[in-house]
């Protein structure tokens, strides 16, 4: 027995020295330690959007290696832009990044509230509390929290309520008259999409976005219908008519050319004007069987021949080539025509009706737009001094829209300016007791983590951060029936009702917040050993360890 007991021990010793040496080009954190160092990441992530947040944040300018230069207040713009390589610094980007896709809006809020719930875990985890008990901990209180929300929320009253909720999303990153503006196009193209079926990229799809220089930002327009920087084909044709037949081809109107690589050697003349003289036929056929199908409007994605424009031209038709797939699915959308492969497939009914077409020359680029009765598919034009100011502009376009659209879908608001974050924060507290264990610490980490938002904002705005906190608490907290819509005016530092002030934001955008920034805390907090590799893996020589088997 003694014996075994000894082969055993020797075994052991054998074995413990080969892990050592697969991990002898690795450098290896475990327990707190990686904890500690995936939570200053975050921290440090958060530190470098946390002045943003809000009506009074301040910009960002973000410099390439090439000396060329972004000046943005949005907060994702900011961390898909920058050059990140720690790994839970990139995890905290991709919650931010889904919380754009998501939501268009609360990016900021999930980085800086991530990083306030790793922050307040390590120092549970140092008093003694085990990281899965925070876990559990953190998601009481995230249903807790969401299920509050839903109760808190409310439909707008007014179409202006309405409009305040949009208008919340722009504050700080642009202009206030400006910001008007933008709500007013962003909620004019939702309302017309809302109507469509189709998933959360809907206006993305349908609002075609155009970068116009020259004139202000003010002057950016939404127009019903696609406008696009294309001049047609032949420009002896037409350049304008109100009403006709289109049809979209997704190919072009051109000879079809050899697949392969192959050589034709010609010996007379007769058999290359053989070769000429089918080509022209072919071409007319194309052009005649448009013609007997009543389209006036050609559009193709890809070329059209050089024979072929003439014969256009005597037919009455005008065209455009090199569309986008984008732009063509667009235009049937709006004419309601099918865009097929090729001219031969072409039936009658595949050709749409379109109610107007024009040229312009806007800033010494020809620009084309093209209305149709179906609608479905608008072009917002983006106008602005600089192409930064440009830039910005349809970033915050994007946002409005983005919040706009969703807005159609589910209304339901809640107060601004700290004030739902604030509301938590005291609900979690009166719930923490309720539950047994130590998971009532890890609850009530929750919600200070929570008051990181109006701290943030009071910061943001000159004020002290600890005392506006707890003024917003306690006015809370001194009227039961409507305290818990009283926020953060950040240009006043009063304490006020936020659906009084116009100080709004959606349910969908706060609740998508928590759950992002709870779901990225648990995953830091998940992790007890973090291996960095010193070096890049080499492809392994398999003979050589066949060799030391045998």
């Amino acid at each position: 027995m003694e014996d075994f007991k000894a082969k055993a021990i020797v075994r052991g010793n054998m074995v413990q020295p080969e892990h050592d040496i697969a991990l002898q080009d690795t450098d290896r954190l475990q327990g707190r330690a990686a904890l500690v160092n995936n939570v200053k990441a975050a921290v440090a992530l958060a530190g470098a959007v946390r002045s943003t947040l809000g009506p009074r944040g301040l910009d960002k300018m973000l410099v390439d290696s090439d000396g060329s230069s972004l000046v943005t207040n949005d907060g994702v713009t900011v961390l898909e832009t920058a050059q990140i390589e720690h790994p839970t610094a990139r995890l905290l980007i991709a919650a931010s990044s889904s919380q754009d896709k998501v939501a268009r809006d609360g990016t900021t809020t999930t980085v800086v509230l991530t990083a306030e719930l790793l922050q307040n875990a390590l120092e549970m985890v140092r008093s003694g509390i085990h990281p899965s008990v925070v876990i559990n901990g953190y998601n009481i209180a995230q249903k807790e929290c969401l299920r509050e929300l839903d109760s808190l929320s409310r439909d707008p009253s007014s179409k202006s309520e309405l409009e305040s909720v949009v208008s919340t999303s722009l504050a700080g990153k642009i202009g206030d008259s400006l910001g008007e503006h933008l709500t007013a196009l962003a909620i004019r193209a939702a309302e017309v999409i809302s109507k469509e079926d189709g998933g959360d990229d809907l206006e993305r799809l349908r609002v075609k976005r155009l970068q116009v220089s020259g004139g202000s930002s003010s002057d950016s327009e939404l127009v019903s219908g696609l406008v696009i920087a294309k001049t047609r084909l032949d420009q002896s044709t037409p350049n304008s008519r109100k009403g006709g037949r289109v049809a979209i081809i997704d190919g072009g109107l051109e000879n079809p050319k050899l697949e392969i690589d192959a050589e034709i050697e010609v010996r007379s003349a007769g058999v290359l004007q053989g070769f000429h003289k089918r080509t022209m036929e072919n071409l007319q056929e194309q052009v005649s069987h448009l013609l007997s199908l009543g389209v006036d409007l050609l559009i193709v994605r890809d070329g059209v021949a050089d024979e072929a424009i003439s014969m256009l031209r005597e037919a009455g038709i005008t065209a455009y080539r090199r569309f986008e797939r984008n732009d063509l699915e667009m235009i049937s959308r709006l004419t309601g025509s099918n865009i097929v492969r090729g001219i031969g497939r072409l039936r009658g009914d595949d050709v749409g009706t379109y109610e107007n077409r024009s040229e312009n020359v806007t800033a010494g680029v020809s620009h084309t737009a093209i209305e149709g009765s179906k609608g479905g598919a608008m072009t917002v034009i983006i106008r602005g001094s600089s192409p930064q100011i440009r830039e910005e502009c349809e970033r915050a376009f994007d946002d409005a829209i983005g919040v706009a659209f969703r807005l159609t879908r589910d209304s339901r608001m809640l107060p601004g300016g700290g004030a739902s974050q604030t509301h938590l924060a005291r609900h979690l507290r009166t719930f923490a007791p309720a539950n047994k264990g130590r998971e009532q610490i890890a609850i009530e980490g929750y919600a200070a983590a929570l008051e990181v938002i109006p701290r943030s904002l009071a910061e943001n705005a000159g004020l002290s951060p600890i005392d506006e906190v707890l003024e917003l608490s306690a006015s809370q907290a001194s009227d039961p029936d409507n305290g818990s819509w009283i926020g953060l005016n950040a240009w006043t530092g009063e304490k006020a009702r936020m659906d009084k002030l116009g100080i709004l934001d959606p349910l969908f955008v706060v609740s998508n917040s928590i759950s992002g920034a709870t779901e990225a805390a648990i995953s830091v907090l998940r992790i007890n050993d973090v291996l960095w590799a010193k070096q890049d893996p080499l492809t392994p020589d398999w003979k050589e360890g066949e060799d030391q088997e045998d």
